[in-house]
């Protein structure tokens, strides 16, 4: 089988027309001007992906890159690094417009930057390099063999995230190879521990040691992509906020004995009763600003059953909140903050009472709710005074990056261009990305990539990995055009 497949600021009050009338309609600033806006369409054209010889490309960096075992735990990103940049090398970057670096020798970040006029800030181009660990029994395939079957490439990280990693690598050589001259700086941040964050986190680290490094007006980042349903596409999405991480530690200590002589007082069985409180809790639902744009958008997009109730959610309906939140659960992810078990462990021996049972509950939090909250929450559910509840890091929530006039404009005409009648839509992101690293910093970050994936089969962190062969080079192209216009004095 061939490798390749065929070419297949702050916004003020806007007045918008609609197709079908000429009587302007008055809309809010911010977020929900922007979802009138984007509603309307742009001529139609034909779907367009790069040349053969870039899309080999940016397939044998995709390839290469996902083919090495940079798991949080097991593996190592500066590999992927190495690998990178003994590419740009080879297509004429100089050393000195390299670095590689990081926390620790194995967790090596990379950062490329290519030269334009410098008459606007530089913008930077985001993606991780480590994924989630994946473990050959739990697979039909070996999660690192970059496999292509039936459509789609196979691999873990290829969604989460070398695919983006690929492009802006592949891009930017193309960029060097036409001669391109942007009236900014591109620079692209291939990082370390994004999955995992804690003290090799490859963006936290640049922006402590290296800031002048990737400073930038903005960032582009993972975080939004295309939805789709049953082959037909829905919209474009541009991520400008997201939840963010507590990981707390449950622990149950008992003085154990022999397993011959049970007691009631046992440590598994306290830990799993409150474990099973917890799942059947959930966290109070609600909206923001962004969320509500979401779903005032999605309900005049989607022809489904929950048409009506995607409407009454902008309006904070407690009956459509129930009702979407159990139809989806990407929209029940949206509309509350969520705390799940996902690790467990227990005892000591066979023949013995457990002396510590504990788990690892990893909560994914609305902007807008705070860490005291969460954790006291976590406490009235349990219900247990033997279960300690200790929250593993502090975090600290990330603002939301501000919706620019020309990010959008230039997304929202590419999108139609290549997906005609397809919607940007501004969203919060379920998981977190390392665009709340740069929003705290100061550097806004938008997530957008232009990779379609169907909304009820989407497997970042999951068994069997994949990527749309044909989404991939349509992704491809989209970024190509997207920070080609973003960084040209004509725009």
């Amino acid at each position: 089988m061939s490798r390749l497949t065929p070419n297949r600021g702050e916004l003020g009050g806007c007045v918008v027309y609609t197709q079908h009338e000429r009587i302007p309609r008055m809309f809010k600033p911010g977020v929900v001007c922007f979802v009138a806006a984007i509603l309307l369409g742009f001529s139609a054209s034909a779907q367009t992906t790069r040349s053969d010889a870039e899309k080999q490309l940016a397939h044998d960096v995709y390839k290469q890159f996902v083919e090495i075992q940079s798991g949080y735990t097991t593996g190592e990103t500066t590999p992927v690094a190495e690998a990178a940049a003994s590419r740009l090398r080879a297509a004429g970057f100089a050393d000195s417009d390299i670095f590689i670096g990081g926390a620790i020798p194995k967790k090596a970040n990379l950062v490329a930057r290519y030269y334009g006029t410098g008459t606007r800030k530089p913008i930077l181009l985001l993606a991780h390099t480590d994924v989630v660990e994946a473990k050959r029994e739990d697979w039909s395939m070996d999660p690192f063999q970059f496999v292509e079957k039936d459509g789609f490439y196979y691999g873990r990280g290829t969604a989460d995230d070398k695919a983006q990693a690929a492009v802006w690598i592949a891009n930017l050589i193309q960029y060097k190879k036409e001669g391109f001259k942007p009236d900014r700086d591109l620079i692209v941040a291939l990082t370390a521990d994004e999955e995992g964050g804690g003290p090799y986190n490859g963006v936290e680290w640049l922006l402590k040691n290296h800031r002048d490094l990737i400073e930038a007006e903005y960032a582009l980042n993972e975080g939004g992509w295309g939805e789709e349903s049953n082959e037909k596409k829905i919209s474009n999405d541009l991520q400008v906020s997201e939840k963010y991480v507590l990981n707390f530690r449950l622990e149950v200590r008992n003085k154990g004995g022999h397993s011959s002589m049970p007691v009631p007082d046992n440590a598994i069985y306290h830990l799993a009763s409150a474990l099973d409180r917890l799942s059947k809790f959930g966290f109070p639902l609600k909206t923001n600003e962004v969320t509500s744009a979401y779903f005032r958008a999605m309900s005049k997009i989607d022809n489904g059953p929950n048409k009506d109730a995607l409407a009454k959610v902008a309006e904070n309906s407690p009956e459509a909140m129930q009702r979407v939140a159990a139809a989806s659960p990407a929209w029940n992810a949206m509309l509350r903050t969520t705390c799940v078990a996902t690790m467990l462990e227990g005892g000591h021996a066979m023949n013995a009472l457990p002396q510590l049972a504990t788990a690892t509950v990893n909560c994914r939090v609305l902007p807008e709710d705070t860490v005291e909250y969460v954790e006291s929450t976590l406490r009235s559910v349990l219900a247990d005074d033997q279960v300690s509840v200790k929250l593993l890091r502090q975090p600290s929530p990330g603002p939301i990056s501000p919706l620019r006039p020309d990010l959008v404009d230039a997304a929202r005409q590419l999108t139609d261009k290549f997906w005609p009648g397809v919607p940007v839509v501004p969203i919060m992101v379920m998981g977190a990305t390392d665009g709340a690293y740069l929003r705290r910093a100061g550097i806004p970050c938008y997530g957008i990539q232009g990779f379609f994936m169907d909304r009820d089969d989407i497997r970042f962190h999951g068994r069997d990995e994949r990527m749309s062969v044909q989404s991939f080079y349509e992704g491809q192209a989209f970024l190509y055009e997207l920070v080609k216009r973003l960084s040209s004095v004509s725009q």
